[in-house]
């Protein structure tokens, strides 16, 4: 408010000073009247002729500019304070965060967030201050040491309202590196779409098929979500034991069979829903829940920060697994957004190296040094 008072203050003198300048002023002078007709003066008529044909073709002067009057400058000041005003109030409005990203190398940069941005524009701005390549498996990530988990924000989310939750003395971190399962499902979606095929013909798929295969599935009406079921081990509510249930995923959540492994579909119960869940990568469950292996993630809102009965723990039998469902949910709770996500992250790659591509082979003309002229004696030999 300090600015806003001292920014309409000085509006005020400015005008002002406007308003005192006009009123001291010159008054302008008279133009001189014709003189008569009747008149007459020395000289040949045809003197008088070419006189007057020059002065014809001479252009004619553009009429002075008139002066505001005192009512349209006083109308011209309040407006200008309102503008300011109003502009002054939206700004003020825009929530704001000074965020620390640790970066892969052991250093860290401070960045201020505001609501406008999303995950993708603070990526950019990073691009820009770390000077590192802009592949696409650069990722933002928060980490919540209470419950040990990590996950990677997508690039279209707004990085303010997450970090909003946290408490004011939270240990959670904000990271900025490399993962390589952020866009995996864009390189080789047939090992997350045929994962049920002999895992030798799909590392031999072509690139047509690929594109033909991302086409089918997220270029329609509606994107096609992996038909993903399995045994997966559930932690029961309010204990450390671990369950092995029948899971199947749709696009509407995630459902499981509470009676065990069992497949009828009229047993099956929706466990979660992702419209308001996001899922998150977690470390050594073995030793923290006593969980089976090592290969954990859980379902909860952004708004959980430490243990809760609303949070649901999954575990895996290998990494492999994990990589697959946690995909496959992000795809349910995200759809087309993440494959746009994709290409434009693969653009902005594209340009980043054709920059540097220009950049290396200008400073290599520069470095080489041009041929040395002959002198005249050697020409003319």
């Amino acid at each position: 408010m300090a600015d806003l008072v001292a920014d309409i203050s000085a509006t005020e003198e400015k005008f002002a000073t406007e308003k005192d300048t006009l009123k001291g002023s010159a008054p302008v002078a008279p133009i001189p009247s014709q003189p008569p007709s009747n008149l007459s003066f020395p000289g040949s008529s045809s003197t008088l002729r070419q006189a007057t044909s020059s002065n014809s073709i001479a252009a004619t002067p553009p009429p002075p500019t008139s002066k505001p009057s005192k009512e349209e400058l006083e109308e011209q000041i309040k407006a200008d304070k309102i503008k300011l005003a109003l502009e002054k109030l939206k700004e003020a409005k825009v929530k704001k965060l000074v965020v620390k990203v640790e970066i892969m190398d052991g250093s860290s940069k401070t960045l201020m967030v505001d609501e406008r941005q999303t995950v993708r524009d603070v990526i950019d701005n990073l691009f820009e201050k770390t000077h590192c390549d802009c592949n696409v498996d650069w990722s933002v990530c928060e980490t919540n040491p209470d419950l040990q988990t990590e996950r990677g924000f997508e690039d279209h989310e707004n990085l303010v309202e997450p970090l909003s939750t946290w408490t004011r003395d939270t240990e959670n971190k904000v990271l900025f590196h490399e993962k390589k399962d952020k866009y995996e499902v864009f390189r080789n979606p047939q090992n997350f779409y045929m994962w049920k095929k002999d895992k030798k013909s799909l590392k031999d798929m072509k690139e047509k098929d690929k594109e033909q295969l991302l086409e089918e599935n997220f270029c329609g009406a509606s994107v096609i979500v992996p038909d993903l079921e399995g045994i997966l081990y559930l932690k029961e509510d309010g204990k450390k034991s671990w369950k092995q249930r029948y899971f199947l995923l749709r696009a509407s959540g995630l459902y499981y069979s509470p009676k065990g492994k069992t497949k009828a579909s009229r047993d099956l119960v929706c466990l979660v829903q992702f419209d308001n869940v996001n899922v998150y990568y977690c470390k050594e469950y073995r030793i923290k829940y006593k969980a089976p292996t090592d290969h954990c993630f859980i379902l909860k809102h952004s708004q959980i920060q430490k243990e809760s009965q609303y949070i649901r723990y999954l575990c895996c039998d290998d990494e492999w697994t994990m990589t697959l469902w946690v995909t496959g949910i992000r795809i349910a709770k995200y759809g087309k957004q993440l494959y746009d996500n994709y290409k434009a992250a693969v653009r902005k790659a594209a340009g980043s190296a054709t920059w540097a591509s220009r950049s290396i082979q200008a400073s290599s003309s520069a470095s080489t040094p041009s041929p040395t002229p002959k002198g005249r004696d050697s020409i003319d030999q």
